[in-house]
C-alpha cells in the first residue's frame, strides 16, 4: 500500500480509502466486518462514512456497524483513519439537520456514539450551508477540536469559492480550518477541475473522489452485462447515463483491455495521476470487490493513455483551470 499525507496536514492516509455506504444497505454486517478486516490486511488505512448512511432517518446504521467492528479490539480503532460526515437530516424537527452550531455539536456526540470512539479523525461537512455563518460553523468546530472529539475538518460537495470563503474565515481565528474536500470526481465527471481543484491546491486540502466509478459505468459494465455478472447499470439512471455514453463506454473498455488492465483499475488510476487527488473512495458490497480494486495501485498509465483517455472523456471547455478552461 502507497500512503500520503492529507491535504497539507502530517497525518498520513492509505492511497485508496474505504467507503463504508454499501455497508448494511447492500452489504450484511459479517460481511461488512469482513471488508474491513481484509482492508486493514492490505493496509489500507482511510475508512469514510456518514451519519445519514443506512438511509434509516435518524439511526445511523452504518455507522454503528463500524461502531461494533471497532469495539472487537484488536487494535482496529488505532489502526483507522476515521472520517464520518454531519449535515443531512437525522429527524423530523427543524434543527436536526444542516451546519447549525447546534446541530454540529449534537450530532458529532451521536456519531461518537454510534461509532464507539471518543473521536473522529476527519469531521467532514456532508454538503455547504448557505444558510449558517462561517464564524459560527468555526466556532463549533473549535469547540470539538478542543475537547479532543475531532483532530481534522473536512469539506464535501463544496464549490472553489465555498472553500475559498471556509479558508478565510478561519484564518481570521487563526484555526486550521477545512484540510480535505470530498467531491464526485471520475472520467465521465470532471467539473471539480475548473476551480474546486485549483482552490484547494491552492489552501492545502487534499481531493478526496466520490463515485470515482461513476456508478458502476467505468467498471466494465459493458463486459460484465454480456457475461451476465452486472449488479449495477442495467437500471435508473445508470441505465440513461449508459445509453447517454455507450459508444464511449464501449471505445474506454477496448482501451483498457488493449492496455491489459480492469477498466476498473484503469479508472482509479487516473484519479490518482490526477493533480491534489489524496485518495478516491472504493465502496466495495463484497470482498472480491475489495481484493479487485487493489490492481489500481500497480496501473501506470503513460502519456499516450493519458492523451487518449482525455479525447474519450474530455475536460470541462479547454481543459484545465478556470478562467482558461472557458476563455482565452
Amino acid at each position: 500500500m502507497e500512503y500520503t499525507n492529507l491535504g497539507r496536514t502530517g497525518l498520513s492516509v492509505s492511497r485508496l480509502c474505504l467507503g463504508t455506504m454499501n455497508f448494511g444497505p447492500q452489504t450484511d454486517e459479517p460481511d461488512s466486518f469482513a471488508i474491513m478486516d481484509r482492508s486493514l490486511e492490505h493496509g489500507i488505512n482511510f475508512f469514510d462514512t456518514a451519519n445519514v448512511y443506512g438511509w434509516k432517518l435518524g439511526e445511523g446504521v452504518t455507522e454503528q456497524i463500524v461502531g461494533r467492528w471497532f469495539a472487537q479490539g484488536g487494535g482496529r480503532r488505532d489502526k483507522v483513519v476515521l472520517a464520518t460526515k454531519v449535515y443531512g437530516k437525522m429527524g423530523e424537527w427543524p434543527n436536526e439537520q444542516g451546519l447549525s452550531a447546534r446541530h454540529i455539536i449534537r450530532a458529532c456526540e451521536d456519531s461518537l456514539r454510534r461509532l464507539q470512539t471518543d473521536t473522529i479523525d476527519l469531521y467532514q461537512m456532508h454538503h455547504v450551508s448557505r444558510t449558517t455563518p462561517w464564524e459560527e460553523i468555526w466556532q463549533a468546530m473549535e469547540t470539538l477540536v478542543a475537547q479532543g472529539k475531532v483532530l481534522y475538518v473536512g469539506s464535501s460537495n463544496f464549490a472553489g469559492w465555498h472553500i475559498a470563503q471556509a479558508q478565510a474565515a478561519a484564518g481570521k481565528r487563526n484555526f486550521l480550518g477545512l484540510v480535505s474536500e470530498q467531491s464526485i470526481y471520475n472520467l465521465l465527471t470532471r467539473h471539480v477541475e475548473l476551480e474546486v481543484v485549483p482552490a484547494a491546491q491552492h489552501y492545502g486540502l487534499g481531493i478526496i473522489p466520490w463515485s470515482p466509478l461513476h456508478g458502476g459505468l467505468l467498471s466494465g459494465i459493458i463486459r460484465k452485462m454480456a457475461e451476465g455478472s452486472a449488479a449495477r447499470g442495467t437500471t435508473g439512471r445508470s441505465a440513461d447515463a449508459l445509453a447517454e455514453h455507450r459508444n464511449t463506454i464501449e471505445a474506454y473498455e477496448k482501451l483498457c483491455a488493449d492496455l491489459g488492465h480492469d477498466p476498473a483499475d484503469v479508472a482509479l488510476a487516473w484519479l490518482l495521476s490526477r493533480p491534489g487527488v489524496t485518495a478516491p473512495i472504493v465502496g466495495p458490497r463484497t470482498m472480491d470487490q475489495l481484493d479487485r480494486n487493489l490492481g489500481a495501485l500497480d496501473v501506470h498509465l503513460d502519456e499516450p493513455t493519458l492523451t487518449r483517455l482525455d479525447e474519450l472523456f474530455p475536460p470541462v471547455g479547454n481543459g484545465g483551470p478556470g478562467p482558461e478552461a472557458w476563455a482565452w
